[in-house]
């Protein structure tokens, strides 16, 4: 949490406009641990300038369909050029090397339950690897994959987790959160979840959901019984792309699904009930959705139209 608030201090100081130097002090101040975390950043964007570009990449504007959602802006200096990213990447892997720092990781079709000290449980779904601190029991990172989480709140410290550049804070809550290559989604069954508090700070309140993708950062409804229902041994979707219920059903069960290029703009609605047996789900989620399914050596491949299950 102080190379966050670091971090922060160092963006703003570097922006010529800056005028809160009294605020600055007193962080300084309240810990001596501020003015190490600050210099420490501050050594390492100097150490960054001559990596990066010297001039600012004009970032095209990030859509939302919430009126409650500000456009996203990627963080950088103002004056030094540096990308702030690249800083947050290695205090990132300052962290990843310390030997209290872990990751858990399960195969694809596996699940697995954590239990972490301070009553928090996170569930791993297929696929997935997280890392978490020994010593700080309110701190995860999603790196890949999906989880569930059921936090015990604390509002003098709250539960964080960190999924790539992002970070969602809980406010006593059961929620969801997806992270692959392409998306980062999070959907909340119970209490409050804020996205990025330090800068967007948006509020997800239960029966709220958010994904950050190729269309955007933005927030919709979500059924509380729709997020992590894979726990209940279900995928349940609300005009859901179908490439997105392939990638679910092949973390959940196992399986590498593929689907052609007509299926990729096809959406779904409807529940779907997970099988260990690959042919007993195609059969019954395939026709679901309007397509069938073909076998193709260890994969499955999904197509248009409701024709034999091969």
């Amino acid at each position: 949490m102080i190379n966050e608030e670091a971090l922060g201090w160092v963006i703003q100081t570097r922006d010529p406009a800056f005028s809160d130097w009294d605020g600055f002090t007193a962080w300084l101040e309240a810990d001596p641990a501020h003015a190490s975390a600050y210099d420490a950043l501050m050594l390492a964007d100097s150490e960054l300038d001559s990596l990066v570009p010297p001039e600012p990449v004009a970032m095209p504007p990030i859509a939302a369909n919430d009126p409650g959602v500000r456009a996203r802006h990627p963080l950088r200096w103002i004056g030094g050029g540096a990308v702030a990213a690249a800083l947050v990447a290695a205090v990132s892997l300052g962290v990843a090397n310390r030997s209290d720092i872990y990751s858990v990781t399960t195969r694809p079709g596996e699940t697995r339950l954590i239990a972490l000290d301070d009553g928090t449980k996170v569930e791993l779904n297929g696929g997935t690897t997280m890392r978490f601190d020994r010593k700080d029991a309110r701190f995860a990172a999603l790196d890949a994959g999906e989880a569930a989480f059921t936090v015990r709140h604390d509002a003098a410290n709250p539960f964080r987790v960190t999924v790539g550049d992002a970070v969602f804070e809980d406010a006593g809550t059961v929620f969801n959160i997806v992270h692959t290559d392409a998306a980062t989604r999070i959907g909340v069954s119970e209490g409050k979840v804020i996205y990025n508090p330090q800068a967007e700070a948006i509020a997800l309140p239960a029966g709220r959901a958010l994904a950050d993708d190729a269309q955007g950062l933005r927030v919709m409804d979500i059924a509380p019984a729709a997020v992590a229902s894979w726990r209940q041994g279900q995928l349940v979707y609300s005009n859901a792309p179908v490439t997105q219920v392939a990638e679910d059903a092949a973390r959940s069960l196992g399986l590498t699904v593929q689907f052609t290029p007509q299926v990729q703009g096809m959406r779904f609605t409807g529940t779907l009930r997970l099988d260990r047996d690959p042919e007993r789900f195609f059969a019954q989620a395939a026709p679901l959705m309007g397509l069938s399914a073909v076998r193709q050596g260890d994969a499955w491949l999904l197509k248009e139209g409701n024709g034999p299950q091969n």
